[in-house]
């Protein structure tokens, strides 16, 4: 019978999750936040703060900094994209116009199968009625999707500084579930893995930043357009492992390559120099007091987690991996030792 009660539990708690995955994905976000802010927190804490104030501190220094971002950066991002969208019909043009696709289109007939399909489409949309449903019921998906977006990041500020707020108590009484012989290893060991996933986030954040900063800078030496919104997306890409880098370099240089060839490739020459750079020098120095994974299973991880979790799994795949690389060196190859 507690075989059969057991089990129940089991299949019901896997139920509960497989239908919160959303909030699931807000929670753990919502943990590496805190954790990413644990150590300014520590720091304030030892310079005699209460812990309270250190947090009220720290957020609202961040505030402060997302309102600047906002007030000085956004606006400007705005007229970019607004200048990029106008300028996609031109492209598009000269795309079409170019001697490349001239050749592609003589072989693979692209011109008359695009205007075949825009024939179908216009007279489906005059006839269709259930297109035209279609099409609202896809406006109305946006819709839904973009108040999921607002809320899922209320939650997770909401959640995160709650998290912030706790987290010694919360560990505490993790740490309670250890058995008393047990409880001291327990604790050290859980120290260890959230000070090493708090010196993570900080320490990717902080090679995000200079990342952007150098692309920018670079794009306003060589003329790339659309600097401010391709510098944004450099940012939020450089947060990915091992790839993100890489990929924002090639979508910066197509862009820039609109611009001409004299433009990309100073871009392409100096970025992709910078990743080595970057990759040898400065991260070695920012993350040495972060995590450390062999350079195969950070892959590996990185690859698991974006197949589980999409880019979440991607973001949280280094430092998980560290924290089993953990348990595996400091419990499980003692016993091995020991037999």
């Amino acid at each position: 019978f507690l075989l059969a009660v057991g089990v129940g539990l089991a299949v019901l708690c896997w139920w509960v999750l497989a239908n919160v995955g959303p909030l699931v994905g807000w929670v753990v976000t919502a943990t590496f936040l805190a954790l990413g802010l644990e150590p300014l927190v520590r720091r304030l804490e030892a310079r005699g703060l209460p812990r309270p104030g250190a947090v009220a501190l720290v957020v609202l220094a961040l505030a402060a900094a997302g309102c600047l971002v906002i007030v000085l950066v956004v606006p400007r991002i705005v007229a970019e994209a607004a200048q990029l969208a106008g300028r996609v019909p031109a492209l598009v043009d000269g795309l079409l116009g170019s001697e490349a696709f001239e050749r592609l289109d003589a072989r693979l007939r692209i011109r008359d199968s695009a205007e075949r399909w825009v024939q179908e489409l216009s007279g489906r949309i005059g006839s269709d009625r259930d297109f035209l449903g279609g099409i609202f019921g896809g406006v109305v998906g946006l819709g839904s999707v973009v108040l999921n977006v607002v809320t899922g990041t209320l939650i997770v500020l909401a959640l995160s500084l709650y998290f912030l707020v706790s987290l010694p108590v919360m560990t505490r009484w993790a740490y309670r579930l250890a058995p008393a012989s047990r409880r001291a290893r327990v604790q050290e060991l859980g120290d260890q893995m959230v000070r090493g996933v708090g010196n993570y986030v900080i320490g990717q954040t902080c090679v995000a930043l200079l990342n952007a900063a150098v692309a920018l800078a670079l794009m306003l030496a060589t003329g790339v357009p659309f600097a401010a919104l391709l510098s944004l997306l450099v940012a939020l890409l450089a947060f990915v492992p091992l790839v993100g880098g890489v990929l924002a370099g090639v979508l910066v240089t197509l862009v820039a390559a609109t611009a001409g060839w004299g433009t990309a490739l100073p871009y392409a020459v100096g970025y992709f120099a910078y990743l080595q750079v970057e990759a040898y020098f400065v991260s070695p120095r920012i993350m040495r007091r972060a995590v450390a994974v062999p350079g195969a299973i950070a892959v590996i991880a990185v690859a698991a987690g974006g197949s589980l979790w999409g880019v979440l799994g991607a973001l949280i795949a280094i430092p998980t991996a560290a924290a089993g690389l953990l348990l595996v060196r400091e419990v499980f190859v003692p016993r091995q030792d020991r037999r």
